[in-house]
């Protein structure tokens, strides 16, 4: 019944938006205008160097879409995007897919001194996630689609490779729930840190990658520069081919010149977005 409630009022909505005789109601005028205001503020707040691309703005302030759009992503469905979702969803999988196969992970644990563990794994693995949400946050609507399946594919991921060492179900259950607890947490501290300083930055790294144990400053030291020039190099990647193709490279944990940053070469697709 209540889908059927849902239905029928979308619909009468739809055709009032056709015939013109449309009014948002004040509340969901109010709630509207606060959620692009929202948008516009994790806009800024995922723009991890200050100095975005002119062209990369404009198309973020470009994207206009209508009320009826409006309504029904209020509502917390998704409206029509830039480009199919089918397309999203796999590009979506390529770029988790790049977090977990072109990572050294066995780099990280001897530099950094941690445990060869599935929780190991999660935490480096979270944190190029995080970076590559970083970056699609900054493409709009589109982009923030892409999140929500990178994301996805992530707790997907972890729960296979939990049941294919032989965890037990409910223990399996409750290090996920753990883990998406402490994911988000995550999220917060490494936003807050990627826009304060490098001490901000560092204190996130030692609370969420190290789980509060490193007696070395010198990893820390090293994650914070690994974690600048990623994200750095990610923002000079064209967001449209990162919508297309999901394909990221990731700079070395250690190199000779972290500063120098090259401009990276543009992946090549069909028209199909493959």
């Amino acid at each position: 019944m209540v889908q059927g409630q849902c239905r029928r009022m979308l619909h009468g909505v739809f055709q009032r938006c056709k015939t013109g005789q449309f009014q948002l109601p004040k509340a969901c005028g109010g709630l509207i205008e606060a959620s692009g205001a929202k948008m516009h503020q994790n806009r800024l707040i995922y723009s991890t160097n200050k100095q975005l691309s002119a062209k990369d703005s404009v198309q973020a302030s470009e994207e206009k879409v209508g009320p009826f759009t409006r309504i029904i992503e209020a509502m917390g469905f998704t409206g029509p995007l830039k480009y199919s979702r089918w397309k999203i969803k796999v590009a979506a999988l390529r770029m988790y897919t790049c977090c977990v196969e072109k990572t050294d992970y066995e780099e990280f644990f001897n530099r950094c001194q941690m445990p060869d563990t599935l929780n190991s794994w999660f935490l480096v693995a979270q944190l190029h996630v995080w970076m590559c949400l970083v970056r699609m946050k900054q493409e709009g609507r589109a982009g923030k689609y892409m999140c929500r399946y990178i994301v996805h594919c992530m707790w997907e991921d972890v729960e296979q490779r939990g049941k294919v060492m032989g965890i037990n179900s409910v223990v399996l259950k409750q290090d996920l729930r753990s883990m998406v607890e402490n994911f988000y947490a995550a999220l917060f501290g490494y936003d807050e840190g990627i826009l304060s300083d490098d001490h901000v930055l560092a204190a996130a790294l030692w609370r969420n990658l190290f789980n509060r144990n490193c007696e070395d400053p010198r990893h820390l030291e090293l994650l914070v520069e690994y974690v600048r020039k990623q994200v750095q190099h990610l923002d000079a990647l064209s967001g449209e081919d990162l919508l297309l193709t999901g394909e990221v490279s990731w700079r070395p944990l250690v190199e000779s010149n972290a500063r120098s940053i090259l401009k990276p070469l543009s992946p090549v697709y069909n028209d199909e977005g493959l």
